[in-house]
């Protein structure tokens, strides 16, 4: 009898494979690092194959230490979002790098579709907003590399996916060319309304309809796990982009529920139940899950660089020698000394949505140490949490009143209690922190039978870190960090 769930999470920076038992306790682990590419300032790549090659690797490892495939009772799949992958259905190899959703190439297609009217058609039909983000115009960018791909695509013999249907594609050796509801709705091409892929975003986009894979359920039948790969056939039957993934790992089934992931980016998304929402504060309107039958609907606020700043402090300035160190340098200052860090490194997300901002330091001054960038970098992610929550007010979504958190950056018990602090709410962290592979594990469970809800699973008692800033300081604070923002517009707008 099958004993393991399978949790296959492939991430921006890695790929993980983690095997849950049916309680959800996870009894394999096994990890890969992913190379990045950037063949020019802006642009973000990954390769494929490389991808492909982690994900069997650590897979097996992963099977290895639980007994083998005949005790893998499904695997589930959680991504990374937005990323495209164009490949030849014949032969299953790219025809280009991967491009990442960091990636800003298409930034000028992007601000001209917008000028010429087109985004309250995007928005209405799609949720989002136009931005490179999203991943039908790195279709078209790679279509138009080669003056045979397009005619490829629309005669049929290229396919389209995010991760998760390129690897599904792979791993069923071709026989799947699927992804689910939460993918498609981050590609601007599917409808959500419908659900289902809308020819007239299409024809925008200039995205053959031919490219584009089936649509499914979080929780469906993706197909077979071909017995090559893994010493026998395994079902897929759990899909979803990393960020619902989370949320479905969290438990956020009420409408009002929300989480926040601080990884390379931070996410902020809420369950807004069962009809599809609007925005009027360049938040994100989306698919949160949809398995047997049941469905939500999210708002969700993006930030592009939450761990990825740390990163930079670290690699790039090299003020730090690990992320780590990060907490006893911000705790050892009285306060941050009036320097504030906006890291636009790849524009700014929600709620301004500016593709061509860069990062801007402000504040400084003779008295200003190395230290208090540190500090300003850990800041950052709390007070750009705090804005995204002010948009969710401002949309009328019902205040939050515990915020659900994990990721990397949770790790830092001083960030956890600024982030309280800043954004006037408890934040509560889970013990098991990789809530995306948890997330992809229950959806597998579920569409296999072998748990009865989603919501079945109880973890250990949390962490939680409680508002303790006067007023007075958090606004002041907040207002530095506006002016902050402010500078870093103005100098894109120049």
């Amino acid at each position: 009898m099958a004993k393991y769930i399978l949790a296959i999470d492939q991430g921006t920076t890695s790929t993980r494979a983690i095997a849950f038992d049916l309680d959800f306790n996870p009894r394999a682990t096994a990890q890969i690092e992913l190379q990045q590419h950037y063949p020019e300032p802006g642009w973000v790549e990954h390769d494929a194959e490389d991808i492909w090659a982690a994900t069997l690797k650590v897979c097996r490892d992963a099977i290895d230490q639980v007994g083998g495939a005949e005790n893998i009772a499904a695997i589930g799949v959680t991504n990374q979002r937005e990323t495209a992958v164009v490949w030849d259905r014949a032969t299953g190899a790219p025809v280009h790098k991967a491009i990442v959703w960091q990636d800003r190439r298409t930034a000028d297609l992007c601000a001209n579709l917008r000028e010429s009217g087109h985004e309250p058609r995007v928005q209405a039909t799609t949720g989002l907003l136009l931005d490179p983000y999203f991943s039908a115009t790195k279709i078209a960018w790679i279509l138009d590399r080669g003056p045979s791909l397009r005619a490829r695509a629309e005669n049929g013999e290229l396919a389209f996916g995010t991760i998760e249907t390129f690897l599904i594609w792979r791993l069923t050796n071709g026989r799947s060319h699927v992804s689910d509801v939460t993918n498609a709705a981050r590609t601007l091409l599917f409808d959500i309304n419908t659900r289902a892929w809308s020819d007239d975003m299409c024809a925008l986009f200039r995205v053959p309809r031919a490219l584009l894979p089936k649509v499914a359920a979080c929780d469906a039948h993706f197909g077979e796990v071909d017995g090559a790969h893994f010493g026998g056939a395994i079902p897929i039957h759990g899909a979803a982009g990393d960020q619902q993934a989370a949320l479905v790992g969290h438990g956020c089934f009420k409408p009002g529920m929300a989480k926040a992931t601080f990884g390379t980016g931070a996410f902020l998304v809420m369950n807004m139940g069962e009809t599809p929402p609007r925005s009027s504060n360049r938040l994100l309107a989306t698919i949160g899950y949809e398995a047997k039958g049941a469905s939500a609907y999210a708002l969700e606020g993006s930030i592009f660089s939450a761990g990825a700043t740390m990163q930079w402090l670290r690699d790039g300035l090299k003020l730090i020698k690990t992320s780590a160190e990060s907490e006893a340098i911000a705790a050892a200052l009285a306060d941050n000394g009036g320097v504030y860090l906006v890291p636009a490194f790849a524009g700014l997300g929600a709620p301004q949505w500016k593709a061509d901002a860069r990062g801007t330091i402000t504040g400084l001054t003779r008295d200003s140490r190395l230290e208090h960038i540190v500090r300003a970098g850990l800041e950052a992610v709390a007070y750009q949490t705090a804005d995204l929550l002010g948009a969710l007010r401002a949309d009328g979504a019902p205040r939050i009143e515990s915020l659900l958190v994990d990721g990397g950056l949770t790790a830092n018990s001083w960030a956890m209690q600024f982030l309280a602090d800043i954004c006037d709410v408890e934040v509560v962290r889970p013990q098991f922190q990789e809530m995306t592979a948890l997330g992809a594990g229950k959806l597998a469970a579920y569409g296999a039978g072998e748990i009865r809800s989603l919501d079945a699973v109880a973890g250990p008692v949390p962490s939680s870190w409680q508002p303790q800033m006067v007023l007075s300081q958090r606004h002041a604070l907040r207002v530095g960090w506006n002016a902050a923002v402010a500078a870093a517009l103005a100098a894109a707008a120049n």
